[in-house]
């Protein structure tokens, strides 16, 4: 038997959508449970506001976050928004952004990976929300750049890839 194994018997295990419940709750987000293994958060950004979708997928042992704002990307649009989805892929380190074709709205995607019965951590659940919601601060900017003031993909990564010191 491995170690794995016993502390799989030994341990009481937490849904990992109720520790995001947790944390949604001590951050006074609205959210809503929509399922078992699902929660729809609302979440007030600098930027925007963020809608952000939790779903514990069982097959995948995963915990999986989507999160999308109120833009759609108009037909004109979409390919230079996928070649600026394309230069933040890139350097990005943890998830990734896509559009959702259904309804033409940038998404960030990421998982929180839980194989072989692992449990998740409230502070691993922090860092996936926060991980997404960080990154969608960051690149708002740029979608908007590209969608509503006919930017190049370049011209706004570039013009949101600065670091800066401190606010104004």
């Amino acid at each position: 038997m491995s170690v794995i194994d016993i502390s799989a018997d030994t341990e009481t295990r937490t849904h990992p959508v109720d520790i995001v419940e947790h944390v949604a709750a001590l951050n006074d987000w609205a959210f809503e449970r929509t399922a078992e293994d699902e929660i729809s958060l609302s979440v007030e950004g600098r930027a925007a506001d963020y809608q952000v979708t939790i779903t514990w997928m069982d097959d995948l042992e995963s915990l999986h976050l989507a999160c999308s704002f109120d833009m759609k990307v108009p037909e004109p649009r979409r390919t230079e928004v996928l070649r600026l989805l394309a230069l933040i892929n890139e350097r990005l380190w943890l998830g990734h952004f896509d559009i959702w074709a259904e309804a033409g709205a940038v998404m960030f995607r990421h998982s929180l990976l839980l194989s072989g019965g692992a449990t998740a951590s409230a502070a691993q659940c922090e860092a996936l929300l926060g991980t997404g919601l960080d990154t969608v601060e960051r690149f708002y900017p740029a979608f908007q750049f590209v969608v509503w003031a006919a930017k190049t993909a370049r011209e706004a990564h570039d013009a949101v890839s600065f670091e800066t010191v401190g606010e104004a």
